[in-house]
């Protein structure tokens, strides 16, 4: 369960009062829950207490320097996928020995910077890669720990910029080459040693049949390459769905929306309990790599209501927070739910438009939806704001980037300040 709730008429973040974060640090305001990010990590690890295996963190969905120091204390590994999330992980205090290399394009100054500092594997997305991985490590005089995606051909049912299983999609090595690719590389490629496989098949999944289908289909596979050339580990990825509509109500235990009809609500114990048997006779360690599912609905983005406008065929809820601080609902259509600061008194509704200031006709956090009738000078929430939010912000229409806040019960920590005009321009000439 996520950490926001009403307390005394005022949402709570934990046992902070987000209406004092707010006039304390101001607008738009980051602020993310502790102890739901250490509980969601918890609770997937105890359900995948029956095998051997690593929780890597997927550093993309939130990257803040604290979120990692948190989640390395808990003996979190990490899924990166640029030199930079490294270098991240590292001044956070993570164990670089314990840290995958996943991504498409990877660059020789990264490969190098990853080979130096010592990391678990790169998961290697082509064999284009996997020879040049090859060709670097062999002129360092190192040995690359390696493990190559499988594209299995699943369809998740997700976004289609979600989706990452199929064979159209860009990530991976088809299935049916596999097998020979490993062959090859076990003969013409003496600085790699490839210690796994993995695969991960789209992210935001409702629905359990998918995991089955794709571990399913790809085991057979597993303990051919485990036989053959002794692999020690399978990465089955992460894309564990969380909730994003009714969230304040939900909390984080279930989530149920667009999952095909008569399966049951996936919760994190329910995934444990039909993948744990189908695992743990392989004989390997098994990593995941988790972002969305344990830090989502860990954090939200706080807005101040600047005007509304009526016209015509709308009204407009206008705030101060814009696509450049949260792009999801402009870039996935995604759905973030719309809750006041201060506790309605009534359950009476108006339909709106929540719109930022951003030049652009796609700047908004949700249309023609029935809200609170919060007025200028109200702060709401936009609650599952904690993966892909900070993540993916940026300076566009030259707008600095928005503070960040940690709470730990009842205590708050600034973990990023705003940023500043002079921040805005720093590098430029």
């Amino acid at each position: 369960m996520h950490g926001f709730s009403y307390k005394q008429g005022s949402l709570h973040c934990e046992d902070v009062d987000l209406n004092e974060l707010a006039a304390t640090y101001g607008t738009p305001l980051y602020v993310y829950s502790g102890g739901t990010i250490i509980d969601h990590f918890r609770r997937l690890d105890e359900a995948l207490s029956g095998v051997a295996h690593e929780i890597a963190y997927a550093v993309k969905a939130n990257s803040n320097l604290s979120v990692l120091r948190l989640l390395a204390a808990q003996g979190a590994g990490f899924d990166i996928v640029s030199g930079g999330e490294l270098f991240r992980v590292l001044k956070a205090g993570g164990n670089p020995a314990h840290c995958t290399f996943a991504g498409v394009g990877k660059t020789r100054a990264e490969i190098t910077y990853a080979l130096q500092q010592g990391i678990y594997s790169f998961n290697v997305e082509s064999e284009e890669e996997l020879r040049y991985l090859n060709q670097v490590a062999g002129e360092l005089g190192v040995v690359a720990p390696a493990a190559v995606r499988v594209n299995p051909n699943i369809d998740a049912k997700t976004h289609k910029y979600i989706s990452t299983g199929k064979s159209e999609n860009k990530f991976g090595v088809d299935f049916e080459a596999i097998p020979d690719l490993y062959e090859r590389a076990s003969l013409d490629l003496p600085n790699i040693n490839l210690r796994g496989l993995q695969m991960h098949i789209g992210s935001q999944l409702t629905s359990i049949a998918p995991f089955i289908e794709a571990v399913e289909k790809v085991t057979p596979l597993v303990r051919q390459l485990k036989q053959r050339h002794g692999i020690e580990f399978w990465s089955i990825g992460g894309g564990i769905g969380i909730v994003y509509q009714d969230s304040l109500e939900s909390g984080a235990a279930a989530w149920w929306q667009d999952r095909p009809a008569g399966d049951q609500p996936l919760t994190i114990e329910r995934y444990g309990m039909e993948l744990v048997p189908r695992l743990k006779d392989l004989g390997l360690k098994i990593l995941l790599e988790p972002g969305r599912y344990i830090v989502g609905n860990a954090g939200v983005l706080l807005t101040r209501c600047l005007y509304e406008k009526k016209g015509l065929a709308k009204t407009f809820k206008i705030v101060d927070a814009g696509m450049n601080d949260l792009i999801r609902p402009a870039l996935y259509e995604g759905h973030h739910d719309i809750v006041p600061l201060i506790q309605p008194a009534t359950d009476a509704r108006v339909v709106v438009d929540v719109v930022g200031p951003i030049c652009e006709s796609g700047d908004f956090f949700c249309q023609g939806r029935a809200l609170p009738d919060f007025q200028p000078g109200d702060c709401v929430a936009l609650m599952s704001a904690g993966a892909y939010g900070f993540a993916m912000a940026s300076n566009y229409n030259s707008r600095p980037l928005p503070a960040e806040v940690l709470v730990e019960g009842g205590t708050s920590r600034l973990v990023r300040r705003r940023q500043d005009l002079d921040a805005l321009i720093e590098g430029e000439a």
